[in-house]
């Protein structure tokens, strides 16, 4: 369980510093819709950007659009995804 606490605190990061968000990783919840009414405030370009950016620092390919939309919710999703795809290369 704690890699899961450093993978949300590294995807915070990574989407504070790749998508140049106005806020600090810490103000963005666990829960928080990345999208849409009471989100932090992304848009389409910025999910293009995160899909490029998990690819690049997990190898967590999102080829899928409705994939993309079931992953890109929030950081416990994403967080979720990169777990299992982690678990899945060990393997």
């Amino acid at each position: 369980m704690d890699n899961t606490i450093a993978i949300k605190q590294d995807i915070r990061r990574l989407m504070v510093e790749n998508l140049m968000l106005q806020i600090s990783p810490e103000e963005i919840g666990d829960d928080q819709p990345l999208f849409g009414p009471g989100s932090v405030g992304l848009d389409s370009v910025d999910a293009l950007q995160l899909v490029v950016a998990l690819d690049k620092t997990y190898g967590l390919k999102i080829a899928d659009p409705e994939a993309a939309r079931q992953i890109l919710q929030s950081v416990n999703t994403i967080a979720d995804a990169v777990v299992k795809h982690q678990a899945a290369a060990k393997t």
